[in-house]
């Protein structure tokens, strides 16, 4: 664990420093976001045409899923509906490490979208070194663990897993003890040491699915931007991609879009190019995959920073 990068200021040990250098994001340009891409969506269902937005809704949404519910199993990191429910839908997410540039507009768009302050990072991006001390960009957001282990540790059952596989936090019941940051193998967790932010009417309520602004005193983490998903709008990471290297998944109807509108049969997709899962030995079973192709071990690469 110690070789894992660390985000600055990630506030594990203590309040992050204070810093004039960045700005807060525009309080306009969240739910500016978020109405374009409803749009988009509604333009797709109405028939108007296929966008790389409204390419969810219409695979996703208006497509039946297939008998069985969940693709073959191919490999010990094939994606398999589990025994989370009967759901719709079971998201995931691919990370296609080709063509990551370490851009980190991925860590911008959530950011901006969810009223984030910079110590507050969803999805970040590091910086990793191989055996061969080559570097490359690795994009992390929360793992989405099918055994998550920051679920059973919360004494006040803040921690949950939805029926659709996300792992959410309720920041209504959270009391922040911290202890799920210490039981999540992928740090993929802060702690807000910060007052609430004071930001525009949302277009979701208050709620695990939507917890802006971030409450004083919680954990706070990705959720893969769980309100917009039900009206086949991408996370905002994953649209915001310019290079398409973030792709959400739906495990049950077998398919993943980017945000370039690329649409692939989910388990093809990762079988054909030998995806991995990041720590896969901890048994967590995450639901997040990378595709690797520059000499990448996500179990042995360390930090460049």
């Amino acid at each position: 664990m110690n070789d894992e990068p660390q985000p600055p200021n990630s506030g594990k040990d203590g309040p992050p420093a204070a810093t004039e250098t960045q700005s807060e994001p525009q309080e306009t340009s969240g739910p500016a976001r978020i109405e374009r891409r409803s749009f988009l969506g509604r333009a797709v269902v109405g028939g108007v045409g296929v966008t790389a937005l409204g390419a969810l809704a219409e695979r996703l949404f208006a497509t039946p899923a297939p008998a069985g519910a969940s693709p073959t199993k191919a490999g010990s990191s094939a994606p398999t509906a589990s025994s989370s429910g009967q759901a719709d839908h079971q998201w995931a997410m691919v990370i296609d490490l080709r063509y990551c540039n370490g851009c980190k507009l991925c860590t911008a768009a959530c950011q901006a979208a969810h009223y984030l302050r910079p110590e507050q990072t969803w999805i970040d991006v590091f910086t990793m070194r191989t055996a061969e001390n080559k570097t490359y960009s690795m994009p992390r957001p929360c793992m989405m663990c099918e055994d998550p282990p920051c679920v059973p540790v919360c004494p006040v059952s803040a921690n949950v897993r939805t029926s659709d596989g996300l792992t959410l936090v309720d920041q209504s019941r959270c009391i922040g003890t911290r202890i799920c940051m210490n039981a999540c193998p992928y740090e993929a967790r802060y702690f807000n040491w910060s007052d609430s932010r004071s930001v525009p009417r949302q277009p979701f309520p208050q709620e695990p699915e939507w917890p802006v602004p971030q409450q004083k005193g919680t954990v706070g983490k990705c959720i893969f931007c769980a309100a917009m998903l039900p009206s086949g709008q991408v996370p905002e990471c994953v649209a915001d991609c310019p290079m398409g290297v973030l792709y959400l998944g739906d495990i049950v109807r077998d398919v993943a879009v980017n945000g370039l509108g690329n649409t692939v049969t989910l388990s093809t997709f990762l079988k054909e190019n030998d995806a991995v899962r990041f720590k896969e030995s901890y048994g967590t079973s995450p639901r997040v995959w990378y595709i690797l192709g520059h000499g990448q071990d996500l179990e042995s690469d360390t930090s460049a920073s």
